[in-house]
């Protein structure tokens, strides 16, 4: 089976799921870091995720947010978000999705996003562009930052409150420069990146299983991705790399270089 028809029909079953259980489910909040929530929902969909792929191609790697990983020093790594935006899923707010993202080496090559609350599932494959159904998408032609949206993933650090701080003073100066900002905290604002409804999003504080999938989808959609602050995104040895910090910066071309002028004047 063709990875990307695989990774369509894995995510059409997950989001049975998450539908069935869209705002219906309480979580927990995670002991490591109080801005993540675990359901059993996650739990559930990670499972037939991970299983799906070990009966499909069991000799890949798996990377799962919730069950852990499975490494079978494979060249290919399955990245798996079981439910993005799990805060929203419990409150009942649509804006949250599931992410599947293969890496060959450290090189994303095939990846989809599935909204279910919108009954839309985003596919990409490398060098084959990013579609929804028949639909190729594509990233703005907007040149002017000052005419578009720009979406900021914020947390909060308990634990280095002065980090949240100077958090905030970036997004003033991104704001005083763009349309407007939104935040969905979750990979729906990816994924209006790369239907050129949003000009860019980024996020300072993120794990490989946020990243992976957005990552193809955007470039595949004729867009950008870096780290925060321009540089490559970095998913060697991606097994050891699950409790890693990565950061990234998702835009088209030309937006992504005017917003990384701010960054830099900033930082």
């Amino acid at each position: 089976m063709e990875y990307q028809q695989f990774i369509e029909h894995s995510l059409h079953q997950a989001s049975e799921i998450a539908s069935k259980e869209f705002g219906r489910v309480s979580g927990t909040i995670k002991d490591e870091d109080n801005n993540q929530i675990l359901t059993e929902t996650d739990t559930r969909i990670g499972r037939l995720l991970v299983n799906l792929i070990q009966g499909e191609f069991p000799e890949h790697n798996i990377i799962d947010e919730e069950t852990g990983v499975v490494d079978n020093n494979s060249q290919f790594t399955w990245v798996i978000d079981p439910i993005d935006g799990t805060s929203n899923f419990v409150q009942g707010v649509p804006n949250y999705g599931i992410m599947i993202g293969l890496l060959r080496g450290g090189e994303p090559i095939s990846a989809g996003i599935s909204l279910p609350f919108f009954q839309e599932i985003i596919l990409a494959e490398k060098g084959q562009g990013t579609f929804r159904k028949n639909e190729r998408l594509r990233v703005t032609e907007e040149r002017d930052l000052s005419s578009v949206l720009v979406a900021y993933q914020l947390d909060s650090h308990q634990n280095d409150p002065d980090f949240t701080r100077r958090e905030y003073t970036t997004v003033a100066e991104i704001a005083l420069a763009v349309r407007n900002v939104r935040t969905s905290g979750s990979c729906f604002d990816a994924v209006m990146v790369a239907e050129g409804k949003y000009g860019a999003c980024l996020n300072r504080t993120a794990k490989i299983w946020d990243i992976v999938a957005a990552q193809l989808i955007v470039e595949e959609a004729g867009g950008v991705c870096t780290d925060f602050f321009g540089r490559d995104l970095d998913y060697v040895d991606p097994v050891s790399r699950v409790a890693n910090n990565f950061t990234y910066c998702l835009a088209s071309p030309i937006l992504h270089e005017q917003i990384q002028k701010i960054i830099r004047r900033i930082h």
